[in-house]
């Protein structure tokens, strides 16, 4: 008989099939490093319920823990904690699928049943978020073969300490009266497609500085945003004196170590794609790393989530939907209306208005409903003066000159 762990999660107890009753006998009580898309913990397994939920781990791993434990043991735990991090997804309302669905291997039985759309699995992705997604986790597993998790913690020991990426938006905000900006260097977009042709990223960077901007957004992914870690870096090594957003699709630590070794001083998170635990040990990680994090929220329950979370300061809202890529910014009203609104008030968090702001109008109605920063890309680098864009956008000159 398989042993049930149950897990605590979301005030749900879910069931989760961990180790077979034969396969305990011959291993014991042992402690197995798991890993679930990267997030690596500690735990240990036995019969009895542990008090937190484990983490599935890379095979290399498993099979040192394990010893005796054959490949086809090993696929059927990792399969099942790949379930298991659906089924906790699911629980917390996250509609983002982080792989595409996988049948159960050869001689599994359990608990775990693939989640169904229209009565069919659903292997196509359902909307950009997970396309992006299901790419980005093929894309890291590449990349840290090239780029070992040892060699970049090494390079983060010898990096130069980061930019305050928070007490510039403060500073900002306070000098100016006007949300502090965080000016967006981006070539493209997936609803936009080609926002400039000639697309000199340091070129477009420094003229937000001029322009006022307190910190800067870097796109990081190539292929659906025609960016790169190479433009973030560039930037940096330009002198540029703004902080630096890494602007990426996190689904691993490891990206939070790359963004550190290659200039940035904030990472976004996108709760849409993340669980709690996740999120929670992503703060922790870039904290340590000397790194703000930008919490990206799109609706209620997601807002709800993250306000649960201890040591969030930035909280990005973001006026598109996941579904439709359709912007609206009295999102950002919505969702800063009520108990949320109470709750970050308290907090004393930066709300950062992020997607639909074009006009000074635009600028006005997201800072009366509570935001002190704003994130801007598409209305500023399609001009052909980035720093007479930033003045257009706030409807005055905002540099300090």
């Amino acid at each position: 008989m398989d042993a049930l762990v149950p897990v605590q999660s979301a005030g749900q107890r879910l069931p989760v099939r961990l180790v077979s009753a034969s396969l305990h006998r011959c291993i014991g009580s042992v402690s197995i490093r798991r890993l679930v898309s990267g997030f690596a913990m500690d735990t240990r397994i036995s019969s009895r319920a542990p008090s937190q939920f484990t983490i599935r781990s890379q095979q290399s791993d498993l099979k040192e823990s394990l010893g005796v434990a054959t490949s086809s043991d090993l696929r059927i735990k990792e399969w099942e904690v790949d379930m298991y991090q659906n089924e906790l997804a699911i629980s917390q309302g996250i509609r983002i699928r982080r792989k595409p669905p996988s049948k159960a291997p050869l001689g599994y039985s359990g608990p775990f049943e693939l989640r169904l759309l229209n009565g069919q699995v659903a292997d196509s992705p359902s909307n950009i978020l997970e396309e992006i997604t299901w790419f980005k986790d093929q894309e890291v597993s590449r990349m840290k073969e090239l780029n070992p998790i040892e060699a970049l913690k090494k390079a983060v020991e010898n990096a130069p300490p980061t930019k305050d990426f928070v007490g510039a938006l403060r500073t900002a905000h306070q000098r100016t009266g006007f949300p502090g900006l965080i000016a967006e260097v981006k070539k493209a977009s997936p609803s936009r497609g080609i926002l400039k042709e000639n697309f000199d990223p340091v070129e477009i960077a420094q003229a937000y500085e001029r322009g006022g901007a307190a910190c800067l957004s870097v796109l990081t992914d190539q292929k659906y945003f025609k960016g790169g870690f190479e433009k973030l870096e560039a930037i940096r090594s330009a002198g540029v004196k703004c902080p630096l957003l890494c602007k990426e699709f996190v689904v691993d630590p490891w990206q939070i170590y790359y963004a550190r070794t290659k200039g940035a001083d904030a990472v976004l998170l996108i709760a849409a794609i993340l669980t709690d635990l996740e999120i929670t040990y992503l703060l922790k990680l870039s904290k340590k790393l000397g790194l703000a994090a930008l919490v990206e929220v799109h609706d209620e329950r997601e807002m709800g989530r993250v306000l649960g979370i201890e040591g969030i300061e930035l909280v990005g809202i973001n006026n598109r939907s996941l579904e439709t890529f359709k912007v609206d910014i009295s999102n950002t009203k919505k969702l800063l209306e009520g108990e949320h609104g109470r709750q970050i008030r308290e907090k004393d968090m930066i709300v950062v208005g992020e997607s639909g702001l074009f006009t000074p109008d635009d600028i006005a109605y997201v800072q009366a409903a509570g935001v002190k920063a704003v994130l801007v890309g598409e209305s500023i680098v399609k001009q052909n003066d980035p720093e007479k864009g930033i003045a257009g956008l706030f409807g005055k000159n905002i540099s300090q000159t």
